[in-house]
């Protein structure tokens, strides 16, 4: 975060506005931070309101990870009416996920200068009108670009919404909000199956484009009066209005080309191969995406292979995974209040130490292990079929803990711009996994088995349990050697840095 003190801050804002503007109608700002006491700040606002944003917020996400996993439906469809393999036919979502990858180095930018409500009211419209070319396609090839460009236009939605969360809720509850919305993008993935699986083979492909349409329109009319949440948006806004200047603090995405790409391109690629809590939590957060969405290709193959699902039966089976996200949403809040409690944690200046984020991660990192050599070794027809169904659930469940734990800890484990790039790097990488296993896991399946595929990642997991016990334990002395972290890193908390543009990740799809 910017070293300058308060009070420096105070002064340089005080500096460009008129004399008979320095009253109570220009409150102080701290930074691109709004005073603690200003009405107009996110955090200050009524209960209503702060609602109201978050549930728009989740409904964009919500609508652009439907979308994501939509095509998997109509993979047969695809296939047939364009005489394609299912490997082509599913670059169908592995190209979509590829264009959702740049949302984390492009979102900070767009914001920082527009921003976020302006984006999401742009950002949603052309993910729609790329989704609508999709589904009057007339060509796979045509299928696939338009799906490449929906994930391109629509990412931003699936970003913004932790910068959202993070301006209007309070950072000691960072992993409760983050696991909520975490769970827009999570059951937004695992309702397209369940919903699409009934209306694909009464209808036929198209439908999956046409109910992914039809759900962003909804979304963006429930959100056409969502207020800027911003705090740097709201304080220039508020200058151009009263007729007065204002200079904020520097953008800590960068001003200038070169900042920008420096801050979400090259930092993030140096931290990638020099920063150790960097590199493995993304090493685990890409093995937990990748095997994340090759079950939306897996299981409606498996299920219908091993048992003669139907495809609704097929989709049905993705309630397990929803019902999972949900759990996770539950036991990662509970672990935070009572963490809270135990510290005496109520606000900001009283967070409990980063590290304490992590414990869902432990939970979920034994949970992940045992998912996949439990669905490896049961899905066969002599195991009934709720056994491996029921293990995806606790995968998902495990997969979100940890995503929320790493992510939550990663939110201020860094001063703002060491923070900015590695959720970009993070984000990024874990998007690209997630687009790439799709591709090649039947060949893996078919090659290796259903029991030694799972096998496979189930023994890569194992040694990745030991990511969130190492960081809790050598977290704080790790970051404090780390070249992106400020020499004045007390207990491992940057409460401030939560401020900063957070927008970084899908989570996750975020």
């Amino acid at each position: 975060m910017d070293s300058t003190s308060p009070n420096q801050h105070h002064s340089s804002l005080d500096s460009t506005v008129p004399e008979s503007r320095k009253d109570s109608a220009v409150p102080p700002s701290i930074g691109h931070m709004m005073s603690p006491d200003d009405p107009e700040n996110p955090q200050n606002w009524q209960a209503a309101r702060k609602v109201y944003v978050s549930i728009v917020a989740t409904a964009f996400a919500f609508a652009v990870a439907f979308g994501i996993t939509s095509l998997t439906v109509g993979i047969q469809g695809l296939m047939m009416q364009f005489q394609v393999s299912m490997t082509v036919a599913i670059l169908g979502m592995s190209l979509y996920l590829c264009g959702v990858a740049f949302a984390p180095i492009i979102a900070p930018h767009l914001s920082e200068r527009f921003g976020r409500s302006s984006v999401y009211l742009v950002s949603l419209p052309l993910f729609a009108l790329f989704i609508l070319g999709a589904g009057t396609s007339k060509s796979f090839a045509a299928v696939a670009v338009c799906r490449f460009f929906a994930g391109f236009f629509g990412g931003p939605c699936l970003v913004l919404i932790e910068g959202t969360f993070a301006d209007v809720w309070s950072p000691h509850k960072t992993v409760t909000y983050y696991s909520v919305l975490s769970l827009a993008s999570y059951v937004g993935a695992g309702c397209a199956p369940i919903i699409l699986g009934y209306v694909v083979p009464a209808e036929n492909w198209r439908w999956t484009q046409y109910v992914t349409l039809m759900i962003a329109l909804a979304a963006f009319l429930l959100g056409v009066g969502m207020p800027e949440t911003y705090p740097r948006e709201i304080l220039r806004t508020r200058a151009r209005r009263g007729g007065y200047t204002i200079n904020l603090a520097k953008a800590e995405s960068g001003v200038t080309l070169a900042e920008m790409a420096r801050i979400t391109i090259f930092t993030p690629l140096a931290m990638a191969v020099s920063d150790p809590v960097v590199i493995i939590v993304t090493l685990y957060l890409a093995l937990n995406f990748a095997v994340l969405f090759q079950w939306f290709i897996t299981v409606p193959v498996v299920l219908a292979m091993t048992y003669g699902f139907t495809l609704h039966q097929a989709g049905l089976a993705f309630i397990a995974a929803v019902v999972g996200a949900i759990a996770s949403t539950l036991t990662s809040s509970l672990i935070e209040s009572i963490t809270n409690r135990r510290h005496g944690c109520t606000s900001m200046a009283n967070m409990a130490p980063i590290e304490h984020r992590l414990v869902p991660g432990m939970f979920g990192a034994l949970g992940l292990v045992a998912s996949l050599f439990w669905i490896g070794f049961s899905a066969k027809p002599t195991t009934h079929f709720l056994v491996p169904i029921f293990g995806t659930g606790v995968y998902v469940w495990s997969s979100m803990s940890i995503l929320t734990a790493l992510v939550s800890y990663i939110f201020d484990a860094y001063p703002a711009k060491g923070t900015l790039s590695a959720l970009t790097l993070m984000a990024t990488t874990r998007i690209i996994f997630a687009a790439w296993l799709p591709l090649v896991i039947i060949q893996m399946i078919m090659g290796l088995q259903g029991q030694w595929a799972y096998s496979v990642f189930g023994f890569l997991a194992v040694p990745m349990i030991a990511v969130p016990i190492i960081l809790f334990v050598f977290g704080p002395r790790l970051r404090a050697r780390s070249r992106y972290s400020a020499p004045t890193m007390s207990n491992g908390s940057h409460p401030m840095s939560h401020h900063v543009d957070q927008e970084m990740q899908m989570g996750s799809m975020n």
